[in-house]
């Protein structure tokens, strides 16, 4: 009996790092469960994404009847924080706190946006919609708040992220800084499919006063998981124990160093161009089963749960094949090239009337689109110059994000207009109200096809003899 559950423990040890992600991860200093706790803020943030991009989208175009040029841009406006997201990491790196905390103030900061955007949405959803208590309030003032709750919980979302993502480098030493990376990551993608499993079973009858609750429910749990997440994590500093680095480059200086580095603007092309091919679905995926296939609110919620598994499932094939040295930029355009069928078994789903085969292309949407973010982070990571790590990180957030904004508000632009054109059904059976959606699907394969040409200069440059891509690619891939 001891020597069998001296076998089982055994076992049980080494359970954790053999068939648990990132289980490696964990230090004596900071323990799996402390570094679990502090990825909570991962899940608010996942849990955001879902209910603006994976609900409220779908709510607002079908339910309460927003054009979808107005819904496309009102989701478009979190993005426009992105860009700041190296300003943000910048600030926290250097911030003067009295208690000692430079990362804290900022994720407390961010989660307060946050709560006060979902605290004013829902009201100005149902005065946009033109469905509140008093029909006499003009359009204009739902507009506005709609327009500002949005931004509010796009500056608290990237702010969350951004400084929650230092603090968990800070934490950690800097050999498994990658793969705390890749652990946030995951449970983005947890997040996001727990809530977009719980959002579809409460609005699986739904009503404006189920809407409220599920969005007032959203702020409170986004302010109790951050709280948690941050509570007794930074080490307080004293401020006179940090000087500043007064031989640090300008942001000028190193933004310039980065780009004169080995195709690196080719690079941002590429991952601008695949972001926006991917980022121009998400506004349409959902308004596109309720209009077309049918679909309920709670089906279509759950789209994005089927997304970000196949996300999640991506992510881990493309971390185990990059890990035994497969290229980067491979990795990256087998992503575009899973694009091109995904969109095409989203169209033909509509004249067969599959509704499997909408499914089965959501899912080659999230599998495609997580290779092809994984590839071309980890081609950015390994050919950032010298201590530029940081900034590389930065440049892809910003373009990424900054593509994904202009795709998903351009997405809703393309297909009001082209459904306010005196055209043809261009799908059989499916009515003149498929060709805005299928003229936004023509353009994602337009875009994912010029991704793949574009990325095959630098697939055939790594080929090369003597290009090196191998081992960099091998080195970081872990945790990319």
């Amino acid at each position: 009996m001891n020597r069998l559950s001296r076998s089982l423990m055994k076992q049980w040890t080494e359970l954790g790092p053999r068939y648990l992600p990132f289980a490696d991860v964990a230090t004596p200093d900071l323990p799996l469960g402390r570094l679990l706790r502090l990825s909570l803020f991962q899940v608010s943030v996942g849990m955001a994404l879902v209910l603006l991009v994976g609900t409220l989208n779908r709510v607002m175009i079908v339910e309460l009847d927003v054009p979808a040029s107005i819904v496309a841009i009102m989701l478009a406006l979190p993005l426009l924080f992105a860009p700041f997201r190296a300003l943000i990491g910048f600030r926290s790196d250097h911030h003067r706190c009295a208690l000692g905390w430079r990362r804290v103030p900022f994720i407390w900061r961010g989660s307060l946006a946050q709560f006060g955007g979902f605290a004013i949405m829902p009201f100005a959803l149902l005065v946009l919609a033109g469905r509140g208590e008093s029909g006499n309030l003009p359009v204009w003032i739902g507009q506005v708040s709609a327009a500002l709750s949005f931004l509010l919980v796009g500056a608290g979302v990237h702010t969350v992220q951004t400084a929650g993502l230092a603090l968990a480098t800070d934490l950690t030493p800097q050999k498994s800084h990658p793969k705390v990376v890749g652990l946030m990551y995951v449970m983005l993608l947890l997040g996001m499919i727990a809530s977009s499993l719980a959002f579809g079973a409460a609005l699986w009858d739904f009503s404006n006063g189920r809407l409220i609750q599920v969005i007032q429910t959203v702020a409170l749990l986004t302010l109790a998981l951050n709280c948690v997440a941050m509570w007794q994590q930074e080490t307080r500093h004293s401020a006179q124990a940090r000087s500043p680095a007064a031989a640090d480059p300008s942001f000028r200086e190193a933004w310039s160093r980065f780009c004169a580095g080995d195709h690196a603007l080719r690079r941002l092309t590429i991952i601008g161009l695949g972001t926006m091919a991917f980022g121009m679905a998400d506004v349409i995926l959902e308004p596109f089963g309720g209009h077309i296939l049918n679909l309920s609110v709670a089906a279509t919620t759950k789209l994005t749960a089927l997304l970000a598994i196949g996300g999640l499932l991506g992510f881990g094939y493309a971390s185990r094949v990059t890990a035994q040295g497969a290229s980067a930029y491979l990795v990256a355009r087998n992503g575009a090239l899973i694009g091109l069928p995904a969109f095409i078994c989203v169209i033909a789903s509509a004249p067969l009337d599959l509704t499997a085969l909408f499914l089965l292309g959501n899912f080659l949407i999230g599998f495609g689109g997580a290779l092809f973010a994984h590839g071309t982070l980890t081609a950015t990571m390994n050919r950032a110059p010298a201590e530029q790590a940081g900034l590389a990180l930065g440049a892809w957030g910003a373009v990424q994000a900054t593509a994904a904004g202009v795709g998903m508000a351009a997405s809703g632009v393309i297909r009001d207009l082209f459904d306010a054109l005196p055209l043809p059904a261009l799908l059989p059976g499916s009515g003149n109200v498929a060709n805005g959606y299928l003229s936004v699907y023509s353009v994602e394969l337009a875009l994912l096809i010029a991704t793949v040409v574009v990325l095959l200069p630098l697939i055939h440059a790594e080929s090369k003899p003597g290009a090196g891509g191998g081992e960099a690619v091998l080195s970081r891939s872990e945790g990319s």
